[in-house]
């Protein structure tokens, strides 16, 4: 199921200290200049090479973003 949370429903979670995976989308270079605590980067290039290493728990419940936490 796929599904989309606001950021304040992101914030609340984090709050809460729900358990997710936050995954940034953007290049490494966005990565590298700024990115939200805890998110790991997979570049949509990269998801069969690197998904398998940094997404290995299969029944975490995954959050997905694509643009700047700044």
């Amino acid at each position: 199921m796929v599904a989309t949370i606001s950021r304040d429903e992101l914030k609340e979670k984090i709050d809460r200290g729900d358990k997710f995976q936050l995954v940034e989308t953007l290049p490494l270079t966005a990565y590298a200049h700024a990115h939200l605590p805890g998110a790991v980067n997979l570049p949509p290039e990269k998801v069969n090479e690197l998904a398998p290493t940094l997404l290995p728990d299969k029944g975490v419940v995954i959050i997905v973003y694509c643009a700047s936490p700044t």
